[in-house]
């Protein structure tokens, strides 16, 4: 069952599943910085407000604005 980003929490792990619809602007954006399909993920940490939402990707770690988390479809692992 896919979600988004955003509704991950620390400490979750993912991976990557593909891209909300509409989500064009963002796309490139996430595929550029190794987001992309089938690339597994951890919630590192998340700002008191939601924004932004850091996570750790291809042992680098990169933060993301709510936007770009709202496009990011992820399958959570156990």
């Amino acid at each position: 069952m896919s979600t988004t980003l955003r509704n991950l929490s620390v400490g979750d792990r993912g991976q990557v599943a593909g891209y909300e619809e509409g989500g064009r602007a963002y796309r490139k954006k996430l595929l550029s910085m190794g987001l992309t399909p089938g690339t597994e993920l951890e919630v590192v940490r998340v700002a008191p407000m939601g924004d932004p939402v850091e996570i750790r990707v291809r042992g680098t770690s990169v933060s993301l604005r709510k936007g770009e988390a709202e496009t990011l479809q992820v399958e959570k692992k156990a």
